[in-house]
């Protein structure tokens, strides 16, 4: 990253959220939207290395240095950038690192996926009323001691997601990554990025003109079939669906390199992304754990998220932080017929249909409405579960330009990144990573509704199906 022009002095910008970051601020309260990034390393930069890398991070992308503001007397949220805002480094020592992964329910595990899940269960945002000066920040920084010399540690980086969705996450790491592994290990690198001088708009302001467009009555419509359509969409069992206090864990779900290439193979032969493959595997998977009648049917909700950046007015680029995803429901009726890729493909064309479709900008403010309703009334789900689809998957994966041996030399031994949902969303949200040619999945879903060893016995079958299905030929 090339030094912060020494003449610039950041300026204070604030804008109203959008549409979608507004459901982002209602969900992120109920502990939906935390995004969390976890680095396992053996070699630490000094401390005044890492904020001077955090600092110039802030400088070029200020939503890292914005604060999300509520105004109590007309519940409205907004993005204030103060001028001289900073994210300062929270250090935890062993000892208290320590107490962490005792208290886990899973203190065998590696020690970087306890305290991802440990930093997605902490909510700053919890309760906007009691915000200091009635605002906080969007972007929190910790540093775990593993070992009382100092030598491990875990990096976080703990974010609102109605603010950084999972490209500016990435961007963010990469950015970090590049500054921080320079060759002269000082947080001097070269890597040059745009200088944004001001926050981004909302996605709704960027929106191609006449892309969004809905007549009144079809939204009507349009809203009115989601809501009940709800109610007949099944999901996994609930372990526990009456305990409030809810968190978010992980199951990771990795392939070798040899698997990856098979399954990747066998969605490009078929004219499938990869997304289309999980998604299927969790699909048949979780039909299977019910141990149904032969023939009985189900129907299943799939949300596909896909990045808009590409195609806003102006397009937009990795560089330009913010929340610009956008979701499209698609559901599928199970029997326990099914087969891998027919199902994929039958993922694959609903999703594509709608997307050509631009159902991605038409149906943008019907499901962010809809979220909303759902935080209001839980009662308006399953088991007022406040889950609103059996799964979440993004487009496209993240595609990891650090190879392994890279990241060794650079001492980051390993990391995770996902967000949690344990307030309302899907049972299991995938964060899907190609990374050095191997297939690295993060799952995530919301306990005690469901519980580890259920997701575990989901997981291990859904890799039993994707190897299936990745050795058949086509």
């Amino acid at each position: 990253m090339s030094e912060p022009n020494p003449n610039r002095v950041p300026v204070s910008v604030t804008r109203p959220v959008g549409g979608t970051e507004y459901s982002w601020c209602r969900a992120i309260t109920g502990g939906t939207g935390i995004a969390v990034i976890a680095l396992l390393l053996t070699r630490v930069p000094k401390l005044e290395n890492l904020q001077n890398t955090l600092n110039k991070l802030q400088i070029y992308h200020p939503t890292l240095r914005s604060n999300v503001r509520f105004d109590a007397s007309a519940n409205s949220f907004s993005f204030v950038t103060p001028a001289d805002s900073r994210v300062e480094i929270k250090p935890f020592d062993s000892a208290s690192t320590a107490q962490i992964i005792r208290d886990s329910d899973d203190p065998s595990a590696e020690p970087h996926r306890i305290i991802l899940e440990h930093e997605m269960n902490k909510n700053t945002w919890i309760d906007p009323h009691r915000w200091p000066n009635g605002e906080v920040g969007v972007f929190f920084v910790s540093l775990y001691d593993l070992r009382d010399d100092g030598e491990e540690r875990i990096l976080t980086f703990r974010l609102n997601t109605g603010a950084c969705d999972r490209t500016s996450a990435v961007t963010l790491l990469r950015e970090f990554m590049k500054d921080t592994t320079a060759a002269d290990g000082r947080g001097n690198g070269s890597v040059t990025v745009a200088e944004t001088a001001e926050l981004g708009k909302a996605i709704e302001d960027l929106v191609p003109s006449g892309k969004g467009d809905k007549p009144f009555w079809a939204r009507g419509i349009d809203v009115l079939g989601y809501s009940l359509n709800a109610f007949r969409f099944s999901n996994l069992n609930f372990v526990d669906a009456e305990d409030s206090n809810r968190r978010t864990q992980v199951v990771r779900l990795k392939l070798e390199r040899d698997q990856t290439l098979k399954l990747v193979a066998g969605c490009k032969g078929r004219g499938l992304k990869l997304w289309a493959a999980i998604a299927s595997a969790g699909l048949i998977s979780a039909y299977s754990s019910k141990n149904l009648q032969s023939g009985q049917g189900e129907k299943y909700a799939v949300v596909t998220l896909s990045d808009c950046r590409s195609v806003l007015e102006p397009p937009l680029t990795p560089n330009d932080f913010g929340f610009y995803h956008s979701g499209i429901l698609h559901t599928h009726d199970m029997n326990g017929e099914e087969k891998l890729w027919d199902l994929a493909k039958r993922c694959y064309d609903s999703f594509t249909s709608a997307k050509n479709s631009n159902k991605q900008f038409t149906d943008m403010s019907d499901l962010n409405f809809l979220m909303c309703k759902a935080i209001e009334n839980p009662n308006l789900t399953p088991s007022s579960s406040l889950r609103t689809a059996f799964i979440s998957i993004f487009e496209d994966p993240v595609t990891d330009e650090y190879p392994e041996t890279a990241l060794a030399s650079a001492g980051v031994h390993d990391y995770i990144g996902c967000a949690s949902i344990h307030g309302v969303g899907p049972s299991v949200a995938v964060f899907d990573t190609l990374r050095d040619g191997k297939l690295d999945c993060a799952f995530v879903y919301p306990s005690p509704l469901h519980s580890r060893e259920q997701m575990d016995g989901l997981i291990q079958h859904m890799k039993a199906i994707l190897l299936e299905g990745s050795s058949s030929s086509f």
